[in-house]
């Protein structure tokens, strides 16, 4: 009750209740085809290789979301690049150039002398959300959601079966790439509430969790939203009440949802396995 009166009293708890919904939201979504897609690790790389973006930002006094988003694309161009053009596989273009990317953000940061904004781009502040960074997230959700609305169907297509999107004329690099840049600007609209090192949480659990409940695409985007729009209310509210980093108590959240699934989801869940089992052998037995 005293969270409610301090969210209807104080307005960056406001500010920050807003962003947070959207941000649980967009990365439930993204999430989604990232999770279907076997590319949880992409999604890793391009979190922790949008640090030098940030930094530069920072030295020139401008949005870190320009910059962010500018070397998160070109991560997801480079890894592609090596990839396609060498022996190298997808997974070690992947760490090679992210590794790279993240080390350079680092020694960036550093050079600026901002110990404080480091900790705060690594673990995320979802408190200290500004105006301009809630407007920003939320046209970034709404750009991000009309994307997935008007393309569903060649997402969802080029999600299970490439070769078969292929052959239906779809232009599955164009797709990919796309995908890419929405998971760069969901990213960096993350970074604010969770951070560069658990923005990953966000895009993988939330989803993983609708996973285990359904097997419509469909309906797994809309509970994968759900799923991260509550853990990001859950997170903010322990960590409003006891001080605690939004970005880590975020991530426990979105793992809590995730661990409740996976015990005791209808087809799915371990415990409910185990109780369809007895029930069978008590019937076979009688």
């Amino acid at each position: 009750m005293e969270f409610i009166n301090d969210l209807m009293t104080y307005g960056f708890l406001q500010k920050a209740f807003v962003t947070s919904i959207m941000v649980g939201v967009i990365c439930g979504i993204i999430g989604s085809f990232i999770v279907l897609r076997g590319m949880a690790l992409m999604g890793d790389a391009i979190s922790h290789a949008v640090l030098p973006g940030v930094a530069i930002s920072y030295m020139l006094g401008i949005n870190f979301f320009y910059g962010a988003v500018a070397t998160g694309v070109l991560t997801a161009f480079g890894i592609g690049a090596i990839s396609q053009n060498s022996r190298i596989k997808n997974d070690s273009s992947i760490g090679l150039v992210f590794s790279a990317f993240f080390a350079l953000g680092i020694i960036l940061i550093t050079k600026a002398g901002s110990a404080t904004d480091l900790t705060q781009i690594l673990f995320g502040n979802v408190l200290s959300v500004q105006t301009s960074d809630m407007w920003l997230t939320l046209a970034v959700g709404s750009f991000v959601i009309l994307v997935v609305i008007l393309f569903f169907k060649e997402l969802l297509v080029s999600s299970f079966d490439e070769t078969m999107a292929a052959a239906y004329g779809l232009k599955v690099r164009l797709i990919h790439y796309t995908i890419m840049f929405l998971l760069t600007l969901v990213t960096v609209a993350s970074l604010q509430t969770v951070g560069v090192i658990l923005v990953v949480s966000m895009l993988i659990t939330p989803a993983s969790t609708a996973y285990l409940l359904t097997n419509r695409l469909s309906v797994m985007v809309v509970l994968a939203a759900f799923f991260g729009a509550l853990s990001s209310v859950i997170g903010l509210y322990f960590s409003f009440l006891y001080n605690l980093p939004s970005g880590p108590v975020i991530a426990l959240a979105t793992f809590s949802i995730f661990v409740l699934a996976f015990l005791f989801a209808p087809k799915q869940g371990i415990v409910s396995k185990k109780i369809r089992a007895m029930s069978k052998k008590k019937v076979v037995t009688n």
